[in-house]
């Protein structure tokens, strides 16, 4: 039997290939089913944390410290969640993702003088792990469902499930918000805990066993990749994402709160609104690329386009004209074209991994994703304090500009598989 066949037809890692597209559709939405739900408590426990613990006297520096090891867990999660998703299945990987997330959550229903910043970080590095586990089985999971010769087809599943996870995560925003209005901050998380569980038992029983299972047991010694490939996306990806997180996560709340004068609520509704709109567009890109899926050409040709625009608002800046509308329109059209950007390589990264390494590519690729966020909330407070927005909108083109240039050297090696 070979790597890519199934003793039943159905849970192994090839063996999705033989299933029946009703069938195949039917998975596909009980995994998307299973990350809309999943994210939608990951925005909103975003935004109840940052608003509660804001309330209880927390300084910013603290609050920020909160989501740390969030961040910094979600780098070793997605590199080991790959390689444990070859070896036992993806959708045991989500599932044991969404069982630590109704564990985050229910770690802070506890008493209020329990909730030192220890805690709460620890329960934001459960909550860190879970996301990335989640994420990297359902984008891996697309890959086992589809057909090996459907690439059109993979490239409109990633780019739905992709774009409507960003969509749900600005939700997930407002939910979090009205949760904590409407029935305070420990009902919050007990409702989201409880609607996760239901979601994890429905999918439990209901998803075939083995998805995406490797016959043959990857070794912990093959955790990095050794395709080049994969290797170059996945350095692009980590400028990428730098790139948009060293002026969004920090420089432009606090600007325009302190700078413009914007209220709370308007920086989080325009924030969220703008995630909301970004996975519109995430969710549509094949229909603007009009229905061709992605190669390295058009990484390369996105990726130095998205490096004009944080350049052309540092312009607009510093010529002096009128910032909110500078910033708005500016921001509107740098989320449009990185939620492009975004799509295209959530696409290659799936497109150009083998069936049997499509789990580990996938998490090693959102390690390197992980890297880039985390490099670009850091940086953004340190060069905000020092450089203002304006240096954040410098550094952030120099870093697409890497992504542009790393993107030179994409050559896909199983263009003669696909």
């Amino acid at each position: 039997m070979g790597l890519c066949e199934s003793h039943d037809g159905v849970g192994g890692q090839g063996g999705a290939a033989s299933l029946t597209m009703p069938e195949g559709l039917r998975n596909y939405l009980l995994i998307t089913g299973g990350y809309w739900a999943f994210t939608l408590t990951d925005g909103a426990i975003r935004m109840l944390v940052v608003l509660y613990f804001h309330q209880l006297g927390y300084s910013p520096f603290e609050v920020a410290m909160l989501f740390l090891f969030y961040e910094l867990f979600g780098i070793v999660t997605n590199l080991v969640g790959g390689w444990l998703g070859a070896r036992i299945g993806l959708n045991l990987t989500m599932h044991i993702g969404m069982g630590l997330q109704v564990v985050a959550l229910v770690m802070l229903t506890v008493p209020e003088a329990w909730l030192s910043v220890a805690y709460v970080m620890l329960a934001q590095a459960l909550s860190g792990i879970a996301k990335d586990l989640n994420k990297m089985s359902a984008k891996a999971g697309v890959k086992i469902l589809v057909p090996k010769e459907s690439e059109s087809r993979l490239f409109k599943w990633i780019a739905l499930l992709t774009g409507s996870k960003n969509t749900l995560k600005g939700v997930g925003f407002f939910l979090g918000a009205i949760l904590l209005e409407f029935v305070g901050f420990r009902n919050a998380l007990l409702i989201l805990a409880g609607g996760l569980l239901l979601v994890l038992i429905i999918t439990a029983i209901l998803l075939p066993s083995g998805l995406g299972k490797s016959q043959s047991k990857p070794k912990f010694t093959q955790l990095l990749s050794n395709t080049p490939a994969i290797n170059w996306l996945s350095a692009a990806r980590f400028f990428l994402f730098g790139a948009r997180d060293i002026w969004f996560v920090v420089g432009l709340p606090v600007f325009l709160f302190s700078v413009l004068g914007w209220r709370f609520s308007e920086v989080g509704a325009f924030l969220a609104l703008w995630v909301i709109v970004y996975g519109i567009i995430q969710s549509c890109t094949p229909m603007i690329l009009r229905g061709h899926h992605p190669n390295e050409t058009t990484a390369k040709v996105w990726a130095f386009g998205l490096m004009l625009i944080p350049a052309a608002i540092a312009l607009a800046l510093q010529q002096g004209m009128e910032p909110n509308r500078v910033i708005i329109v500016g921001l509107i059209v740098f989320g449009a074209v990185f939620a492009i950007n975004s799509a295209v390589h959530s696409y290659l990264i799936v497109a150009w991994s083998e069936h049997d390494k499509v789990s580990m590519n996938v998490g090693f690729y959102y390690m390197a994703n992980a890297g880039g966020r985390l490099t670009g909330t850091v940086l953004s407070g340190w060069i905000y304090q020092t450089q203002g927005l304006v240096g954040c909108l410098w550094w952030s083109a120099g870093f697409v500009l890497m992504a542009g240039l790393l993107s030179l050297r994409l050559k896909n090696s199983l263009a003669g598989e696909l």
